[in-house]
């Protein structure tokens, strides 16, 4: 983020809260500029081609106007916080709004998973993603982009909370609280946990530390190229991989 010592920032939050100063509001945008590409990034991965990355910016950008306006430095949060939530919110609630996923990709999730379902009646277990692409005469690379973007479709379908419940009472509306965890959610989310790190011993060497760098570290795809030698499509390649075997081991755990 843009340098700014604790004081000039205090400054500058000031002349914007009293009297909505356009300079102030003008450097506090710039210097919060990143926390949108950081989103953009890691929303962006599990997107189609299709998608604009400057249309999802463009989202983001306005997710950070509304930040700033709606912000309140009396309340205990600090704006990090406020504008990721608001950030993340306007971009997808802009996805859902738009049909960003094409029919044709629809129908090929549709394909894939029928092949799938046909596949492991046949041979009675699970089938890999270069099967399933043999059966459809398509590459693996397809196959697994496909499925992960229609995953990821689902996800935003089942997210319909409207951002701009922010400031209304009630129970459609929180931020989570990573910390406040239901006692009778805990076991299942111990388990969960100890079920997801069997699953990741399973992935090579390769997948396991893209996933770690981009999860844990929080490193973008560009960033993790730059530390393991390869491209950046090599790296969103691997995520992708990882994903989709972590996605079907754990839906087989569910089941």
């Amino acid at each position: 983020m843009s340098q700014l010592t604790t004081g000039e920032e205090q400054l500058h939050w000031k002349n914007w809260i009293d009297c909505r100063d356009p300079q102030a509001g003008d450097i506090l945008v710039k210097k919060y500029i990143p926390l949108v590409s950081y989103h953009v990034q890691r929303i962006s991965v599990n997107l189609p081609r299709n998608v604009n990355r400057d249309d999802i910016r463009s989202l983001g950008m306005m997710g950070l106007f509304e930040a700033l306006e709606r912000f309140d430095p009396k309340r205990d949060l600090k704006f990090d916080t406020y504008a990721s939530f608001r950030i993340r919110g306007a971009i997808l609630d802009g996805l859902r709004k738009e049909d960003w996923l094409p029919r044709s990709a629809r129908e090929k999730a549709k394909k894939i998973e029928a092949a799938t379902y046909e596949l492991e009646q046949k041979f009675m277990r699970n089938v890999t993603p270069k099967e399933i692409a043999e059966s459809l005469q398509i590459s693996e690379d397809e196959v697994y982009s496909a499925l992960n973007e229609n995953f990821f479709a689902n996800v935003l379908s089942m997210d319909e909370t409207p951002q701009d419940q922010e400031d209304k009472e009630g129970n459609n509306y929180h931020i989570k609280d990573d910390k406040a965890v239901l006692p009778e959610d805990n076991l299942v989310k111990e388990e969960l946990y100890k079920e997801l790190l069997r699953v990741i011993e399973t992935l090579n060497e390769k997948e396991q530390l893209v996933l770690q760098l981009f999860y844990k570290e929080e490193l973008t795809l560009t960033e993790i190229g730059q530390v393991m030698g390869l491209s950046t499509s090599r790296i969103s390649q691997i995520h992708s991989r990882a994903i989709y075997k972590l996605r079907n081991i754990l839906q087989d755990v569910k089941h």
